[in-house]
């Protein structure tokens, strides 16, 4: 791989940080707001609502998103093969969408307990049709990283603004939802309009949507064992306890998806590169990424796992009030799973999906679900949240261990290359630089900022001083622009 194409992937990276903590972001600023304003009863029915939707929107995608990455990103190179795949795949999500949303209609009116917020699971279930017409991986095919974060960061200002204008009262949580999805989704309008700048959308006579419906089941079942276990516990918390028991769960796992959004952002940027690196038979290569994206996933994932542990309390009062108290025991069980979802997204999206080894990831995901809903049944009843948080980590666990018992002979060489000593000395020293803060009585905010600045520069200064390759490479490369400005 050339010098270009190594600073490409740099590039995709900074895109999609940016994209990420753009993400981070919106809900740092809403959430707090919104929280307040709705209360744990107004969040838990968005959130409901949204858990809900998310089965739907599985079978509409099929798995789509991601075995059209794997297969865009092959073929790239070829205009005229690239036009007839896009095509192929985009009707067969279409028809999908389609039927899930007839589907969706029959149950809306038929079940009692989709019938009470009839308006808002309608608004939500928008994210099926601008997912459909989106063809957001094809971009992630492409690598089109500084499109994908410009055009996501102008759709989430318009979607802040609009939250204070328009959220002032706890009846206004079906506002609140459409304006969310308006900020997830409503720019893949753009997509769809933009398409004909990468490939030709003159109609194809010959379509073969066959020939992609069996990878995609697979893709599928990855997907959907996924989906169940990572909103599974939202749902059942929903139809065993109450709004007020799903709120204080959904605080503590929008504070968690922001962060594990962190940890794997550089893990969607080399799904395609790895894939076009192994297509290319480029295994040298290959392998130096996968080590880089492991080492970044453990270096990242267990600071801010230990960090968010320690100051739970303050990250859910500051985020969603004194309310939420609820919320600060689910969020220090479910902590964990920021380190066990950020090496299996490894293991599995940038190793075993290359190597077209999908169905081990399907199996994992399939093991974690029936772990997921056993313990759910079993502990959400007597610890409502507090026992849905439990289930998440240990299906998370399960998933990452049947993956790396799969992978044993040829990953083992790269968890030894992570320098786990300097990784706990950095984690010690950071704890006895900021946990003192929590005995002075400065408020959230304060606390959060303190804490969180002594955490994470005695952590950095630890990694540098043990020289720590990633660490060095990102000094190196940004003294480098330095000196160039």
């Amino acid at each position: 791989m050339n010098k270009g194409k190594q600073n490409s992937l740099k590039m995709n990276f900074i895109m999609n940080s940016i994209l990420t903590m753009s993400t981070f972001i919106f809900p740092l600023i809403t959430f707090p707001y919104v929280s307040r304003v709705l209360g744990p009863a107004g969040t838990g029915k968005v959130s409901f609502a949204t858990s809900v939707i998310s089965y739907f929107a599985l079978f509409a995608q099929m798995g789509i998103p991601t075995y059209g990455i794997r297969f865009c990103a092959k073929i790239r190179d070829d205009r005229k093969q690239l036009s007839q795949a896009v095509q192929e795949i985009f009707a067969l999500n279409l028809l999908l969408t389609i039927i899930t949303y007839v589907v969706f209609f029959i149950m809306l009116f038929t079940i009692p307990q989709l019938q009470k917020e009839r308006t808002l699971q309608i608004i939500v279930s928008l994210t099926m049709l601008f997912n459909a017409i989106g063809m957001e991986w094809l971009y992630k095919a492409l690598e089109r990283y500084t499109y994908i974060t410009i055009r996501s960061i102008v759709f989430k200002f318009i979607a802040v603004i609009a939250m204070f204008i328009f959220v002032h009262q706890e009846q206004d949580y079906v506002i609140y939802g459409a304006i969310s999805i308006f900020a997830a989704s409503a720019s893949n309008i753009f997509n769809y309009l933009n398409i004909h700048k990468f490939v030709s959308i003159r109609p194809i006579v010959k379509l073969d949507i066959k020939k992609h419906f069996k990878p995609v089941l697979v893709f599928f079942g990855m997907a959907c064992a996924a989906t169940i276990y990572v909103h599974l516990d939202t749902v059942m918390l929903g139809l065993m306890k109450s709004d007020v028991d799903v709120g204080y769960y959904n605080a503590a796992v929008k504070i968690k998806s922001i962060l594990v959004s962190i940890v794997t952002s550089l893990g969607v940027v080399l799904l395609p590169r790895s894939s076009y690196y192994l297509e290319k038979n480029l295994k040298k290569e290959f392998y130096e990424i996968t080590q880089k994206g492991l080492r970044f996933v453990i270096l990242l994932a267990t600071p801010l796992m230990v960090y968010f542990i320690i100051f739970a309390k303050e990250g859910i009062f500051f985020l969603s009030g004194n309310a939420f108290e609820g919320s600060i025991i689910p969020m220090q069980i479910i902590m964990p799973t920021l380190l066990f979802i950020g090496m299996s997204n490894i293991t599995g999206l940038q190793i075993l999906v290359p190597l077209g080894k999908e169905a081990i990831v399907l199996y994992s995901e399939i093991a974690g679900a029936i772990v997921d809903l056993i313990l759910n049944l079993f502990l959400i009843p007597k610890f409502a949240s507090s026992g849905a948080a439990i289930g998440t980590l240990v299906a998370e666990i399960v998933v990452w261990l049947v993956q790396v018992i799969y992978l044993k002979d040829s990953i083992k060489d790269i968890y030894k290359e992570i320098n786990w000593i300097t990784v706990a000395i950095g984690i010690v020293i950071s704890c006895l630089c900021s946990t003192w803060v929590k005995n002075v009585n400065i408020g959230n905010f304060l606390t959060l900022l303190i804490s969180a600045s002594a955490f994470f520069i005695s952590y950095g200064i630890v990694l540098y001083v043990a020289k720590e390759p990633l660490l060095l490479e990102v000094f190196n490369t940004i003294r480098k622009k330095v000196r160039r400005t």
